[in-house]
């Protein structure tokens, strides 16, 4: 760990729009290449995730999330404390990541002191791969400058025009 604030996108590469994550990460590492921080890809959730974040001051997770009435493209910005399910931080065969956090303090690990996660609504995530669903697609320019100016504003690199 060379800093103190990791940027992670999660994801798996082959899995449609499940891509979004590592994708997203690096473009905004291109754009951010400034920021110390350490930007990473990852295709886990739960408690391997906590193994990937502790010891950091400040952590983003940037991952792929499908709601019932969601719009993909749709951007939210989510902390602990509102944190609605994404793709990769729900596991089905381990424990989901407000378990995992609570287990961790519990354990007495690391944990970061500010935790955000930006979930992307996607299309499809079930299908192999290596695009983007047309509508991610045509999308993608307006997530990423969304997603790049959340993690300007909690980076405190705040581009002009973000």
């Amino acid at each position: 760990m060379e800093n103190k604030i990791l940027i992670i996108g999660l994801g798996n590469d082959i899995l449609t729009d499940d891509a979004i994550g590592p994708m997203l990460i690096r473009d905004i590492k291109k754009i951010y290449n400034d920021i110390p921080a350490d930007f990473q890809t990852a295709c886990c959730g739960g408690l391997e995730i906590i193994e990937i974040i502790k010891g950091y001051e400040k952590v983003i997770l940037i991952d792929a999330m499908r709601t019932p009435e969601g719009i993909p493209g749709t951007v939210c910005h989510f902390t602990p404390e509102n944190f609605i399910e994404t793709r990769n931080l729900s596991n089905l065969h381990d424990i989901n990541f407000i378990q995992a956090l609570e287990t961790s303090r519990l354990l007495g690990i690391g944990l970061p002191s500010e935790i955000h996660v930006i979930g992307i609504e996607i299309e499809e995530d079930r299908v192999f791969s290596e695009e983007l669903t047309d509508i991610m697609k045509l999308r993608y320019p307006g997530v990423l400058e969304e997603t790049a100016g959340i993690v300007g504003r909690i980076t405190g690199r705040i581009l002009p025009g973000m």
